[in-house]
C-alpha cells in the first residue's frame, strides 16, 4: 500500500494552529511574530508526523532549489579523484543543499544532455571537474548559471577555478630526495604535453638546481604513465653507467613498473633506490612493498574551495573588481617507506658508488626519451 504524502493540514491540525501558522514557522518566514510555545508545537507535530517541506513550493518562493551539479569527465569512476566529490558534498551539506553528480566520459553530446537536464532541473549552479589537469573550453550552455572549474582552467572571463600546484608538487618530492642526501637524480615524466608534466619538471629542476646538482647529476625520462612504461624507463635508467640513486616518478602507477625493474635488477628499496611518486592512489602505494612516499593531490581541498566560490556566486556575495578568483593548491607529501639515504649516507666511513648490479632488459613498454639538465 502506497503510504500518501503528509500535508501542511494535517501538521496544522496536529498543532491546533493555522496552516498560515505552520507556514511561517516551518519556512522561517521573517518579520513574521510567532510564541515560541507555538513554532516548538508545530515542529514538533511536523517530526511526529514525517512531514516533509515541498521543495518545489520553496523553489518557487525563494528562487533556489538548494541543489548544485557536479559534472566530471570520468571523476565518478575514479577513486582517489573521488575526493573532489566528498568535498564537494561537505560543503554543499552545511548548506542544506544537495550535489547531483553526472559523468561524460569525455563525450561531447553526452555533456551537452547531461548540461541541459541539469538546467531543467533548475540547479543553483555547476562545478565543472577534470580527472586529470587541464585546460578546457567551457561548453557555452554554462554562461547562464554560476559556474567554478575543479583540477581545470579556463580562458572564459568571470569562471573561477582550482587545480594543484604543480611546480610545489615537484619541488616538495625534490626536497624528499635531496634531504635524504641524494645527488643523483632522475625524474620520469608523462610523454604527454600536460600541464602537470610541465609544472612539476619545472619545479624538480629548480630545486636541484637550487641544490647545486650538476647537468649530469639529473636525468629526465618521458614515458607512457603506466606500469610498463615506468618498467621501461627504469630498466633504461638503472642500467645505465650513471645509474640515479633516487627516481621520482610522475605518478604512482608508473612507480609500480620502477618497482618491478628494481627488483629485478637486484636493487632493494630504499636502500639501493629510493623511489617518490605522485597523486597517492592508496591501492597503489600501500599495495607495493615497501609503501611508497609520494605526494599526494589535493583533491578533497579543491572540492572544498570550488564548492564555497560556487555557494559565493549563488548567493551574491560581494564581487571584488578584477578577474575571478583563481587558485593553486599544494597537496601534501605522504611519508612511507620507499626513501632512505644512499649507501654512502648511511654509512660515512664507507665512501662508495652503488652497486652495479645490471641484469638483461626486458621488453615491456615502449622505449623512453631520455633528456638530460637543461
Amino acid at each position: 500500500m502506497t503510504q500518501r504524502r503528509v500535508t501542511i493540514k494535517q501538521v496544522a491540525a496536529e498543532a491546533g494552529v493555522s496552516i498560515t501558522t505552520v507556514s511561517h514557522v516551518l519556512n522561517d518566514v521573517p518579520g513574521k511574530r510567532v510564541h515560541p510555545d507555538t513554532k516548538d508545537r508545530v515542529r514538533e507535530a511536523a517530526a511526529r508526523l514525517g512531514y516533509l517541506p515541498n521543495s518545489l513550493a520553496q523553489s518557487l518562493r525563494t528562487q533556489r532549489s538548494n541543489t548544485i551539479g557536479f559534472i566530471g569527465d570520468e571523476v565518478a569512476t575514479t577513486p582517489f579523484a573521488g575526493k573532489m566529490i566528498l568535498g564537494a558534498q561537505d560543503v554543499a551539506l552545511s548548506r542544506d543543499a544537495v550535489v547531483f553528480v553526472v559523468s561524460t566520459g569525455y563525450q561531447r553530446e553526452v555533456e551537452n544532455r547531461e548540461i541541459e537536464e541539469l538546467l531543467r532541473r533548475q540547479v543553483d549552479g555547476i562545478l565543472y571537474a577534470s580527472m586529470y589537469h587541464r585546460a578546457v573550453e567551457l561548453p557555452p550552455q554554462l554562461a547562464s548559471v554560476p559556474t567554478v572549474l575543479i583540477n581545470a582552467s579556463c580562458t572564459t572571463d568571470g569562471i573561477p577555478w582550482v587545480v594543484p600546484d604543480e611546480v610545489a608538487g615537484g619541488e616538495d618530492a625534490a626536497d624528499v630526495l635531496l634531504g635524504a642526501g641524494h645527488r643523483r637524480l632522475a625524474f620520469i615524466n608523462d610523454v604527454d604535453e600536460i600541464p602537470a608534466a610541465f609544472g612539476r619538471e619545472e619545479g624538480f629542476r629548480r630545486r636541484a638546481a637550487q641544490a647545486g646538482l650538476r647537468d649530469d647529476d639529473l636525468q629526465v625520462v618521458t614515458a607512457e604513465t603506466d606500469p610498463a612504461g615506468g618498467y621501461a624507463a627504469a630498466r633504461q635508467l638503472l642500467e645505465s653507467d650513471n645509474r640515479p640513486t633516487a627516481i621520482f616518478c610522475f605518478n604512482d602507477r608508473l612507480a609500480m613498473g620502477v618497482y618491478r625493474a628494481a627488483t629485478e635488477l637486484g636493487l632493494r628499496i630504499p636502500h639501493d633506490l629510493s623511489i617518490v611518486g605522485f597523486d597517492n592512489q592508496e591501492f597503489v602505494a600501500d599495495g607495493v612493498f615497501p609503501g611508497l612516499t609520494t605526494i599526494e593531490l589535493p583533491h578533497y581541498d579543491m572540492g572544498v574551495w570550488a564548492t564555497e566560490q560556487l555557494f559565493d556566486r549563488i548567493e551574491g556575495g560581494p564581487r571584488k573588481a578584477g578577474p575571478a578568483p583563481t587558485t593553486r593548491l599544494r597537496g601534501p607529501v605522504i611519508h612511507r617507506d620507499s626513501v632512505a639515504s644512499p649507501p654512502w649516507v648511511q654509512d660515512p666511513g664507507e665512501r662508495r658508488e652503488p652497486s652495479d648490479r645490471r641484469g638483461n632488459a626486458g621488453s615491456d613498454g615502449a622505449a623512453p626519451t631520455i633528456r638530460t639538465n637543461k
